[in-house]
């Protein structure tokens, strides 16, 4: 029984926030149905997207729809608000909160009151303050993102295929991928699989013609799987002739030219940025405890240091990591952590109202896996390497068995299926990007979107 009526609010439908809120769900069914708790979720999605999965997802081998989970149906017990939370005082225990009728309302935006706060907004981008990057750089960080360049990898090729311009042409098939983590080495190893497969339906592009360019900082690529499968798959991207440029970075990339620091320039229609996270902007807005890097600075318990009834996890929050060797070190922002620590801050919340010992987090970490393209992978789990095949076929064995709900995993094992039996879809849906211009045309308005107006050169 929980000691007294508790206002729980979870900011964050990603990682975390649906796990934690499921397991809160779960854990105090009871309380739930007699009113002693209440739950509120603040998110600005109405789905938890399952981010290993929107490379596949922009290769075409899932549909987007099942890389996303409803939250609505997942927390059937809770009050799911679609919004933003803009601020938080948790001296007061207030969030400020807007959501999609705040504009309509003209009022300003609404408060909600709590006793427990869960923040879990996750990451953003980081980006640099390079010259044309924000004009013309494309994330992947979200399941729009990955359509969009999907969309945006085809058309391309359909711009090349029908131009005369060598330079329009050139500028149409170079695609520049700026970090060599998990994201940029995915989104890059399967768009390239993806578009060498469709450039068989081209009769004028063949895959020699394109040019892919994976540029990283540092001097290694895929650091999580370790240094000799980091080298492996520097030697496996450019025997598929794609340039992996280490130790370079990007200097600027108006005007549609990529500039690097060794001198390269490379005039480019698609310039993607995966070069890593920083936390959510939200976290700068809070009368919260923070580290020099911004993140929330928690407890091993997952509360935040030094406050109470206030809890994190996630990309946003620096948790130490209590069976690292050398103290002081925090877990790393992944969804590996990140779906165990929403299971035991969701049991640690219970144990809070019910005034029971808090448990603390622990996970040995258990390795890694990366998809290079269709049947192509590296993996490191337990200390063991894989590479190839085995690595990928590991790499969709885990995965699907941490996408959440059964509907979800069933959906994903049968469209994996269905593409061993099946060609490819190389179709490219550029109208969902703007529905009602073919309308407004017709209508006699001007199209609110041309091919001009577009940094990233998307119709």
């Amino acid at each position: 029984m929980v000691k007294e009526r508790a206002r729980i609010l979870v900011v964050g439908g990603g990682y975390v926030g649906m796990y934690t809120a499921l397991r809160l769900q779960r854990r105090l069914k009871r309380e739930l149905s007699r009113g002693d708790v209440d739950i509120t979720v603040v998110t600005p999605d109405p789905y938890m997207t399952y981010q290993p999965f929107l490379p596949e997802a922009a290769a075409g081998s899932i549909s987007p729809r099942h890389v996303v989970v409803p939250l609505r149906r997942v927390l059937d017990r809770c009050h799911v608000v679609i919004g933003e939370v803009t601020a938080v005082e948790h001296a007061k225990r207030t969030a400020e909160v807007a959501t999609l009728a705040t504009a309509e309302e003209r009022e300003g935006a609404t408060f909600l009151e709590y006793d427990e706060l869960v923040l879990a907004p996750g990451s953003v981008a980081r980006t640099l303050p390079i010259p044309g990057l924000a004009e013309h750089g494309i994330g992947f960080k979200t399941v729009e993102e990955a359509i969009g360049l999907r969309n945006h990898v085809i058309e391309q090729m359909d711009i090349a295929s029908s131009t005369r311009d060598p330079a329009i042409r050139d500028a149409a098939l170079t695609f520049v991928f700026v970090g060599g983590g998990y994201a940029g080495v995915e989104a890059l190893g399967e768009l390239e699989d993806m578009a060498r497969y469709a450039a068989r339906y081209y009769h004028n592009v063949q895959p020699e013609d394109m040019k892919w360019i994976l540029v990283e900082a540092t001097d290694r690529i895929l650091p999580e799987v370790g240094p000799e499968l980091g080298r492996y798959t520097v030697t496996e991207l450019r025997r598929r002739n794609i340039q992996v440029l280490l130790e370079t970075r990007l200097e600027s990339c108006a005007d549609r030219v990529a500039v690097l620091s060794d001198g390269q320039r490379f005039p480019t229609r698609t310039l993607v940025w995966t070069a890593g996270v920083k936390p959510h902007p939200l976290v700068a807005a809070t009368d919260l405890p923070r580290t020099p890097r911004g993140r929330l600075k928690c407890t091993a318990e997952l509360t935040i240091d030094g406050v109470d009834h206030a809890w994190a996890a996630g990309d946003a929050a620096a948790v130490p990591d209590v069976t690292a060797a050398e103290p002081g070190t925090d877990t790393a922002p992944n969804a590996q952590h990140a779906v165990r620590q929403a299971r035991v801050l969701g049991d640690n919340i219970v144990h809070a109202l019910r005034g029971e010992p808090l448990d603390t987090y622990a996970h040995t970490y258990a390795g890694s896996a990366a998809s290079l393209g269709f049947h192509k992978g590296v993996a490191q789990v337990y200390g063991r390497r894989l590479k190839g095949y085995p690595a990928w076929f590991m790499h969709r064995v885990y995965h699907l068995s941490r996408v959440p709900t059964v509907n979800r995993k069933t959906r994903v094992l049968a469209e994996w299926t269905l593409s061993g039996l099946f060609k490819r879809e190389i179709v490219s849906l550029g109208s969902l990007e703007h529905p009602r211009a073919e309308f407004e045309l017709a209508a006699g308005g001007k199209p609110p979107h041309s091919p001009s107006d577009d940094s990233n050169g998307s119709s």
